[in-house]
């Protein structure tokens, strides 16, 4: 799913190339990805882009008469730009918006029909499309904590909840807590003020680093390269490899559709978290620690090389 860092530069691409242009044509390929009717959506073609606004993991362009078209790519949802008459992209797409200069083409990859689209009017109608989550990157780490304590959960969970906090998803909250050293499954009432004060500036940390990356990557070219999976990351896709900072392998928790991934050694002082279907399976067979894993391999290897 595009994050806080991958949006951040969505917008800055498009600020580059929208604002003061006429939206000469919609053309909606998909009928899934349009959620609302009121205003309809043909009533902004003819219009001026005049801002464009990031809304936790969502993206809005302002258009003249305080319209708002409200774009949310979930997980397989991109953007694309194509200059001038060319064709725009025709693979996976669902909506395209032509500009004089040049087209934006909206694209989801699969079939789950889960990106989508709103057009609203005024500022109630957008502020009906954002979570409201705190920013990490403007807010103290009093703010973080008041705001992740105001319930008692996980920080994985609480770390992605756009209710919570804004625009962190599933990959960057793996970077945070790997680089705050905190484990996935601490609940967040039972964090020290030393504890919130290391997340808030590995998080502040980690957003900067990604968008200034991403920045680079992208250049002036529009973001071609939008993924939640990338080899400099230190932790999260990186199952079975070593962590940068200590070398133990990275463990997993799998649920649902999401993978946790961290560090026994830097995040769960050796500790190996529970993956609900391998342990249950396992039993007693399920190490507790790492170090327990570890000095299992070299006996499972043995057993192998004598078949």
């Amino acid at each position: 799913m595009p994050e806080l860092p991958d949006i951040v530069v969505y917008c800055e691409a498009l600020e580059r190339r929208l604002p003061g242009r006429v939206l000469e044509r919609i053309r909606i390929v998909d009928p899934f990805v349009l959620r609302t009717a009121v205003p309809p959506i043909d009533a902004l073609a003819g219009t001026t882009v005049e801002t464009l606004r990031r809304l936790g993991k969502r993206l809005a362009l302002g258009f003249a008469g305080d319209r708002w078209l409200v774009l949310h790519l979930m997980i397989a949802g991109r953007l694309h730009w194509t200059d001038g008459p060319a064709a725009p992209p025709a693979r996976n797409a669902l909506a395209h918006f032509r500009f004089t200069h040049g087209t934006l083409t909206l694209t989801e990859a699969g079939t789950k029909h889960r990106v989508s689209l709103h057009a609203v009017e005024g500022a109630a109608g957008l502020q009906a499309h954002d979570p409201g989550g705190i920013d990490v990157l403007a807010c103290s780490a009093a703010d973080l904590g008041a705001a992740l304590t105001r319930e008692n959960h996980t920080l994985k969970r609480a770390l992605t909840d756009p209710h919570l906090v804004d625009g962190i998803g599933n990959a960057y909250s793996d970077e945070i807590l790997h680089a705050a050293r905190l484990s996935p499954v601490a609940l967040t009432r039972k964090l020290t003020a030393a504890e919130i004060g290391q997340l808030h500036a590995a998080a502040r940390n980690q957003l900067t680093l990604w968008i200034d990356r991403l920045r680079r990557e992208a250049g002036d070219r529009f973001p071609g390269r939008v993924t939640a999976f990338r080899p400099e990351m230190a932790v999260h896709g990186k199952f079975g490899q070593p962590c940068p900072v200590c070398g133990t392998a990275v463990q997993r928790i799998r649920r649902a559709e999401n993978e946790v991934n961290y560090c026994p050694r830097c995040q769960t002082g050796g500790k190996l978290l529970a993956d609900r279907s391998l342990s249950r399976l396992l039993k007693a067979d399920w190490p507790r620690t790492i170090d327990e894993a570890e000095a299992r391999r070299p006996a499972t290897r043995a057993v192998r090389s004598n078949r």
